[in-house]
């Protein structure tokens, strides 16, 4: 069986990890909720915001889908409420990275 020592959790070697790596982080965090996770080390959290339209004078409720790098030391899953920053351009559509799970799914 291949389990996961003490010793591998507190350790991350991945050079992109916001944490244990050397990726800087900058702009302002996000929260959201992991929406899909099927990709490997990519997350999509949906996040919800409200524009105010003034020719109506009402509120608008939008939702965004953002594509985040998931490090395997954090390991978001479907469910999980989380906070993104932006980072370097990582691939075509990821610009942004988990850095903490603020909520479990399972809590």
């Amino acid at each position: 069986m291949n389990r996961k020592t003490r010793d591998d959790c507190l350790e991350c070697k991945d050079p992109k990890c916001p944490i244990h790596g050397n990726l800087k982080t900058h702009g302002y965090q996000m929260e959201g909720i992991v929406v899909s996770d099927r990709a490997k080390k990519t997350a999509i959290i949906q996040r919800e915001y409200t524009t105010f339209l003034n020719k109506y004078e009402r509120s608008l409720r939008n939702t965004s889908r953002i594509a985040a790098y998931n490090p395997e030391c954090i390991n978001a899953k479907i469910g999980d409420i989380v906070s993104i920053s932006g980072s370097r351009r990582l691939s075509k559509t990821k610009s942004f990275v988990v850095t903490k799970i603020i909520k479990k799914a399972s809590e």
